[in-house]
């Protein structure tokens, strides 16, 4: 038959008030102290481009990361966790890596009123030609072998979505360059693209330079 614990052994198993009574004062202070800690956090959690996105580019929110920093009165000029929808937002001007993104650098996928071109160049690029850069596409129509009517502006502030250097060895072949242009000038530029007109992207700060 077993054994009767003793009162003394019943006492010893008792929980001591005072160990409760402590262990309830130490989780105060822990809420209290970061509640402190939170209070005097002035940082906003903001989303950032972790790698250059182009024009046109659609982004996700797993797309971005989530940094936290000081803005103030400026929060409500960028992204912040949420402002992402799941099939994401479209990106309207180039958002350099490393970069909080803008709120007006992105618009829903619905209402953007760009489209995509891709346009061969004719030899080498100028090298402020790149992702990010803003071309004007001249365009000059052939009257006949190698006779060209003056070039004129088809497309003004056309921004460069990517530079695509030809694959393979191809005689004369240079790089092709993917331009991000108003809707509106798409069937144009199409046009000329088919007829076989003469077209050269000008830097936009060199063309305003130069006038």
């Amino acid at each position: 038959m077993p054994e009767r614990p003793t009162r003394q052994a019943r006492e010893r198993r008792r929980i001591d008030p005072r160990l409760l009574l402590g262990l309830v004062l130490v989780a105060g202070s822990t809420v209290g102290v970061w509640a402190v800690v939170e209070s005097l956090d002035d940082t906003t959690r903001v989303l950032v481009a972790p790698v250059t996105v182009t024009a046109g580019s659609r982004v996700s929110p797993s797309d971005l990361r989530v940094e936290r920093v000081r803005l103030g009165d400026l929060v409500d000029g960028y992204l912040v966790p949420g402002d992402v929808p799941d099939d994401g937002l479209v990106v309207t001007r180039t958002v350099r890596a490393g970069e909080l993104v803008p709120a007006a650098s992105v618009a829903d996928v619905a209402v953007v009123g760009t489209a995509t071109v891709v346009v061969p160049s004719r030899g080498l690029l100028a090298r402020e030609i790149a992702p990010g850069a803003v071309v004007d596409v001249w365009a000059a129509r052939e009257l006949e072998r190698d006779v060209f009517e003056p070039p004129v502006v088809l497309v003004a502030g056309a921004e460069v979505a990517a530079v695509l250097e030809p694959d393979g060895m191809v005689a004369g072949g240079g790089p092709s360059v993917e331009l991000l242009i108003p809707r509106a000038k798409t069937a144009a530029l199409l046009e000329a693209l088919a007829s076989g007109d003469a077209i050269d992207l000008v830097p936009a700060a060199a063309a305003t330079g130069s006038g």
